[in-house]
């Protein structure tokens, strides 16, 4: 049976990481001063990071205990097809960089209120920055603070609340060293994650083949892994399947997935802010690689659940996987880290750490960036000198971790946290995209007819879901993919009717500037995106 407990090795493991991090994170820290008291330098590194520094950071803030935990309990739930996430996000990556990162670039954009005020008003600017800080705080922060808590309390003897507290103080260390001490430690970051992640599923694999009488033979445990659960390597679900209200059929690559992942990785301050201080070139081939990155999430966390999937249905780990009498999928991965010999436990147990502070450290800088920049300096203190926008953005990371940790106890009682956290955030990420899309490319598109989508995307959202509850089933119970394509056609719907019906008299001084010339890419880029899209082609077809 796994042991529920730490090594002396693991901890030699585990110190060598915090070391190397923490020294790495002071040594970029004291490289150049400004960091201390530019804002710019602060929140965004402008100019600093490398390519490779800006795709490491996008994944390392991406890639959290939603996925090792509420994304591996998906794989053991649904199998393989909830990978979509991962292998639609690298096609969306290809997309960003070509069509929307250049107009932020080109327009100096550093926060995403103020490409909405820029574009649209300040009353837009700002009610879409408060539902970003309340959907950062209360959805995604103490979130992952809870799935990575609950995940060190399942390998180790560390208690929950130390958890948190550790977790907390953690990331609270490493997000007050300015986007710069972010972006490089992520580096980092995604290595020890990386090899981490790897090290697990080649454990699950030869754990599997064992099981079966193989030895420890990772490729027999791949062909085993097919034959016992077939079921489970399917990218699209049909109407009758048990789990296509969470991916439902070609949704997942025609529909609300496009909505989710352009919102998300297009419009999204914690993600998009790491291009955001680099030029162009730089900054597209970082989303590139990043793109690159993301082929290879489903194998660190996806093939492990259903790894665990197969052990269960063979009389394994019956007591880990129904603790209260139920199979609770969010318990499959770290049941699994707790077969780790002493010493690689320690790898693993540092790739998760790595992860959640990794995430929790993006997300308090973005929280501090469109807090500092867009609310306090705003309507608090307009003439804030660039000391005191960085000395309020520390505190406003230490108030934001501080209030995420206080609420992720109350979480407890998910199954599936990650599909728990995709359709809540859903529920404004299809007003999100519509009012950034049709302001990139419509210039008619208003003031008003933003505020009457921001407002709107909410409501829509939350009838859409509660509507079959109130009708007696007389409406139809959509899945939650396909309420926010509804939602994004409807809220695009009326801006367009909105903005037709009430023009504005001076339109053009919302108008953004647009360079057609900044979408071309190089050669270089077309061959490495064609390489990406080949690879995701090849996937969608063998597992169909």
């Amino acid at each position: 049976m796994p042991v529920h407990t730490l090594q002396r090795a693991d901890y030699i493991v585990f110190f060598v990481y915090f070391i190397v991090v923490s020294l790495y994170g002071y040594y970029i820290y004291h490289k150049k001063k400004s960091s201390v008291t530019d804002s710019k330098d602060f929140f965004l590194a402008e100019g600093s990071l490398t390519w490779w520094a800006i795709g490491a950071s996008l994944i390392a803030s991406n890639i959290s205990a939603e996925h090792f935990i509420g994304m591996s309990g998906s794989g053991y739930a649904l199998g393989l097809a909830i990978s979509t996430y991962e292998w639609m996000a690298a096609a969306t990556l290809i997309l960003v960089a070509v069509f929307i990162l250049p107009i932020y670039l080109r327009n100096k954009i550093f926060t995403m209120p103020q490409f909405l005020a820029r574009r649209y008003s300040q009353e837009v600017s700002t009610l879409m920055a408060v539902f970003w800080l309340l959907v950062y705080v209360f959805v995604n922060l103490t979130s992952i603070i809870y799935l990575g808590a609950l995940a060190i309390t399942s390998i180790s003897d560390v208690s929950f609340g130390w958890s948190i507290a550790g977790l907390t103080f953690f990331s609270i260390i490493v997000t007050l060293g300015g986007m710069k001490v972010i972006g490089y430690t992520d580096v980092i970051q995604v290595l020890v994650l990386l090899v981490g992640g790897l090290v697990t599923t080649y454990l699950a694999l030869t754990l599997l083949s064992g099981h079966f009488g193989y030895g420890s033979n990772l490729l027999k445990g791949l062909s085993i892994l097919r034959k016992e659960a077939p079921e489970h390597f399917h990218m699209i679900f049909h109407k009758g399947d048990p789990y296509y209200q969470d991916l439902p059929g070609l949704s997942v690559i025609l529909g609300g997935m496009w909505v989710n992942n352009l919102a998300y990785w297009g419009c999204n301050q914690y993600i998009i802010q790491r291009a955001l201080g680099a030029n162009l070139k730089t900054a597209r081939n970082g989303l590139l690689f990043a793109a690159f990155l993301k082929l290879l999430v489903p194998v660190i966390v996806v093939l492990p659940g259903i790894t665990m999937f197969v052990l269960h249905k063979n009389g394994m780990f019956q007591k880990e996987m129904m603790p209260e009498g139920v199979i609770r999928p969010d318990h499959a991965y770290p049941t699994l880290m707790n077969l780790l010999p002493p010493g690689l436990k320690g790898v693993a147990f540092a790739a998760l750490t790595a992860a959640v502070v990794a995430s929790l450290a993006g997300k308090a800088n973005s929280i501090s960036t469109i807090f500092s920049l867009d609310i306090y300096k705003k309507y608090f203190k307009k003439d804030a000198s660039e000391k005191q926008l960085v000395g309020i953005g520390k505190w406003v990371v230490i108030v934001a971790m501080g209030i995420a940790a206080l609420i992720a106890p109350a979480l407890k009682n998910l199954d599936q946290a990650y599909q728990f956290i995709q359709e809540y955030v859903g529920f404004i990420s299809p007003g999100v995209l519509a009012i950034f899309l049709l302001g990139f490319f419509w210039k008619r598109t208003t003031a008003a007819a933003a505020l009457t989508g921001s407002l709107l995307t909410i409501p829509v959202s939350t009838v859409l879901k509660f509507l079959p509850t109130w009708t007696n089933g007389a409406f139809p119970d959509y899945p939650f993919l396909d309420r926010m394509t509804i939602t994004f056609v409807i809220i695009v719907v009326m801006m367009i009717v909105v903005s037709l019906l009430r023009p504005a008299a001076d339109q053009a001084s919302h108008t953004i500037v647009i360079d057609k010339k900044d979408f071309k890419v190089s050669p270089a880029f077309i061959v490495w995106s064609v390489i990406i899209m080949g690879i995701l082609a090849g996937l969608y077809t063998v597992y169909w």
